[in-house]
């Protein structure tokens, strides 16, 4: 119950300081408000069995009836799904490589970069609340302006974000699954492979049980510091996430992203 009410107030102050900055329009903040009267209705109404809401981080819920696991890595739609309370769960990657190609939005700059170990450490607190620190242990990059030889190699550690994910219904089954994953960012990285400076947001994914296909959807509010100048802007995006079964416990999956 006081982690319940501990998110809703961290929660509240986002949307509250979105909106004085006047970060959120009209229609963001009705879909924010719809979403959570929708899921506080249908959690109300909706029945969990076996109830398992007397489990938390010291007292873990037994192997029984812990829900499969739905990591929220490695595409970019989370899952709405939490770790069950007490247990920790760990999703990593050995490695991976974003290339952004020259274009004139982003001033013909080529990008390159690599990112060893990059993880997400999460922790069950309450049968429908985790926490989750995320870490980019090491990565490089390399980045090419338009003007010939103009080329910036950096390395080190990333940034670090704290994340809450709040499950609201469907976590333990039915039709339909939405949470919200209010989240802050740390200025930890080197070498200035960061913002620079404390940024934050909220997500909201929602997912819908298809039979033999896993169907994610989400969008995300997010509150950065602008490039130049003091201040903070408002960023949006959406994303798509499609998985089918193809060997056994073997899938593949496709994910789509609006920004």
């Amino acid at each position: 119950m006081l982690t319940a009410v501990i998110l809703n107030c961290i929660t509240g102050y986002i949307f509250l300081f979105m909106i004085q900055n006047k970060l959120l329009s009209g229609p963001a903040i009705g879909l924010l408000l719809s979403l959570s009267i929708l899921g506080a209705a249908a959690q109300e109404t909706n029945s969990v069995l076996p109830d398992k809401s007397s489990y938390n981080l010291f007292n873990p819920t037994p192997d029984q009836y812990m829900r499969e696991m739905s990591p929220d890595r490695p595409d970019k739609t989370d899952s709405p799904f939490t770790v069950d309370a007490g247990h920790l769960q760990l999703e990593m990657d050995v490695a991976n490589y974003t290339y952004d190609s020259p274009n004139s939005q982003h001033g013909n700059t080529q990008s390159k970069e690599y990112q060893i170990a990059p993880m997400n450490i999460k922790v069950g607190v309450f049968n429908n609340t985790d926490f989750q620190v995320v870490l980019a242990p090491w990565q490089w990059q390399r980045t090419e302006s338009g003007n010939p030889g103009t080329v910036e190699h950096q390395s080190g550690f990333g940034d670090t974000t704290l994340r809450v994910k709040q499950n609201l219904i469907g976590n333990d089954g039915g039709f339909f699954s939405l949470a919200l994953i209010p989240f802050v960012t740390l200025p930890t990285s080197q070498d200035n492979l960061g913002a620079g400076s404390v940024e934050g947001g909220i997500g909201i994914p929602y997912a819908f049980d298809v039979p033999n296909w896993d169907v994610g959807f989400q969008t995300t509010f997010n509150c950065d510091r602008n490039n130049e100048g003091s201040g903070y802007h408002a960023e949006f995006d959406n994303s798509l996430s499609i998985g089918h079964a193809v060997v056994g416990p073997q899938s593949i999956t496709l994910n789509f992203s609006a920004v």
